[in-house]
C-alpha cells in the first residue's frame, strides 16, 4: 500500500519552511499555507508510524529545529480560541459566506497536537523540543485540569437543535477541545517519561503537582460514561458502546495516565523532587483502590506502582532535596497575551476585513489546495481500524452517498441517523460543491 502524502524532499521543504505567526496573521493566507503543510505533515507522520516506516517528518522536525515552532503556533490557535474567537461570533457584519476557512482556524490547534503526539513518543523529539517543553508542560496542564473537571466532556456530543453556521462552529471547538485534552494526556506522559531536564521536572511536580491532576483524571476518566445503562468509552475520535466483557478491558488513555503516573512517582529525579506531605500522599494512595489484578495484567510495570504506594501506606517519606535551580519560566502564553493585550476586538475587526472576505480568485486558489489536502482516499488510510456504522458502531461499507464522510451498515440504520447526519451532511456537501465549482470556473 503507498503510504505517501508528501515525499521525504517535500516534507523537507514544508518543515523548512515553518515559521512563527503573530496573532493578527492568523487565517491569512501565508498562515493558511502553513496550516495545509502542517496537515499533510502529521498525516504522513500518522502514516508512517502505523506502518513502523522510516519516520521521516519527525527527523526532518528535529534536524531543524522545528518543534519549538509547533508548539508556538499550537498555543497562538489555543490564545486565538479563547480571546479572539468569541469576540468574532459576536461582530454583527461578521456573516461569512463559507465557514470552512474559519473552521480550519479551530482545527488548527488539533492539528498540531496531533503531530506532537506522534512524535513527542521518540526521546529525541523532546530533546529537540529544547525549552518550549516548559510550555508544552504547561499548556498540558490547562488541558488536563480542565479534562480532569470534566468541562469538556459533555462538549463531545453533537447537539440534534437547529444552529445557526456560527453557533455551528461554537459546538465544533467545544467538542474539539475534548480531543485535544485527551490527546495532552499522551504528550504529558510522553514528557514524563524522556525528560531529564530539572526545569522541566520541577514545573510537572512542584509548580503544576501534575501527580495528583492525574489521580483526578484516573477517579473521573472523563474518556468512559454510562449512557442509558450501556458503557461507552471515547476511542478514536468516538463514543463506542463496549461489550460487557470488555469493561475492564484498558483504553490507550488509561494507560497513558498509568504510565505518566508511573514515570512522575517512581523515577529517581522525581522521586527525589517531589513533596510528599500529607495531602499529596492521601491523594496518591486513592490509586491503590485501581490497582487491580486484572489492571496489572495488562500493564505489568504497575506492579512497582503498588509496591511503592503499600510502602508509602506505612512510611513518612523524606522531604524533598532542598536545591538552588535557577528556574527558566514558559513564556509563549504569556508573551501572546501581554503583546495583544487590550487589542482582541480590534484583531477580531482586522480579520473579518482581512481574512474572512476572500477575493474569488483567493477562494478559487483555497478550493483546490483543500481539494488536495482533505483527499478523501489519503483520509481513509489514516482510519486506524474499519469504518464503524455512525448509527449502531458496528463494522461498516456503505458511506453517505452524499457527503461520503459517514459510514453504516445497513439502510435502516442510515434512515435512523439521518436526523443527527443531516447538518453535518449539508455543510460537508456544500463546501464540497463550492471546491468543485470554483475548480470548474478555474479550469
Amino acid at each position: 500500500m503507498d503510504t505517501s502524502v508528501v515525499l521525504p524532499v517535500e516534507a523537507e521543504g514544508f518543515i523548512q519552511s515553518l515559521e512563527t505567526f503573530s496573532l493578527k496573521d492568523v487565517g491569512s493566507a501565508r498562515w493558511f499555507r502553513q496550516h495545509e503543510y502542517i496537515e499533510k505533515l502529521n498525516m504522513q507522520a500518522i502514516l508512517n508510524a502505523s506502518a513502523m516506516h522510516d519516520e521521516f517528518v519527525k527527523e526532518l522536525l528535529v534536524s531543524f529545529g522545528k518543534i519549538p515552532v509547533l508548539v508556538h503556533e499550537m498555543i497562538l490557535s489555543e490564545v486565538w480560541k479563547q480571546k479572539v474567537f468569541p469576540i468574532l461570533c459576536q461582530l454583527q457584519d461578521f456573516n461569512p459566506k463559507n465557514t470552512f476557512h474559519l473552521y480550519m482556524l479551530i482545527h488548527h490547534e488539533a492539528t498540531i497536537i496531533n503531530l506532537l503526539e506522534t512524535i513527542l513518543f521518540h526521546k529525541d523529539s523532546c530533546e529537540a523540543a529544547d525549552d518550549s517543553l516548559l510550555d508544552l508542560v504547561d499548556y498540558c496542564h490547562r488541558k488536563l485540569t480542565l479534562l480532569a473537571s470534566e468541562a469538556t466532556k459533555d462538549c463531545a456530543a453533537v447537539s440534534d437543535q437547529q444552529m445557526s453556521s456560527i453557533e455551528e462552529l461554537q459546538a465544533q471547538s467545544a467538542a474539539l477541545e475534548f480531543e485535544i485534552s485527551l490527546k495532552a494526556v499522551s504528550v504529558l506522559s510522553y514528557i514524563a517519561d524522556h525528560t531529564d531536564s530539572i526545569s522541566v521536572i520541577n514545573r510537572m511536580l512542584c509548580t503544576h503537582n501534575m501527580p495528583c491532576v492525574l489521580v483526578q483524571l484516573i477517579e473521573s476518566c472523563p474518556w468512559s460514561r454510562n449512557k442509558k445503562g450501556e458503557v461507552e468509552k471515547y476511542i478514536n475520535g468516538k463514543w463506542q458502546r463496549i461489550p460487557a466483557e470488555d469493561h475492564l478491558k484498558m483504553t490507550k488513555l488509561d494507560g497513558q495516565v498509568w504510565l505518566a503516573l508511573y514515570s512522575l512517582i517512581l523515577k529517581e529525579d522525581c522521586k527525589r523532587k517531589y513533596n510528599f506531605n500529607n495531602f499529596n500522599k492521601n491523594q496518591l494512595l486513592k490509586l491503590r483502590g485501581f490497582l487491580t489484578d486484572v489492571l496489572i495484567d495488562q500493564l505489568p510495570n504497575l506492579v512497582e506502582l503498588q509496591r511503592f504506594l503499600a510502602h508509602l501506606a506505612v512510611t513518612d517519606p523524606a522531604p524533598p532535596m532542598k536545591e538552588l535551580i535557577l528556574e527558566q519560566i514558559p513564556e509563549t502564553w504569556s508573551q501572546i497575551v501581554r503583546d495583544n493585550s487590550g487589542k482582541w476586538k480590534a484583531i477580531a475587526k482586522y480579520q473579518v476585513k482581512e481574512t474572512f472576505s476572500p477575493s474569488d480568485s483567493d477562494l478559487q486558489q483555497q478550493a483546490q489546495r483543500l481539494a488536495r489536502t482533505y483527499d478523501l482516499a489519503v483520509m481513509e488510510r489514516l482510519l486506524p481500524e474499519k469504518p464503524k456504522c455512525g448509527s449502531c458502531g458496528k463494522e461498516a461499507s456503505k458511506r453517505c452517498s452524499r457527503c461520503q464522510g459517514e459510514w453504516y451498515c445497513n439502510r435502516q440504520c442510515q434512515v435512523k441517523h439521518w436526523p443527527k447526519h443531516k447538518k453535518a451532511c449539508q455543510l460537508m456537501t456544500e463546501t464540497m460543491e463550492k471546491i468543485q465549482g470554483d475548480l470548474q470556473i478555474k479550469s
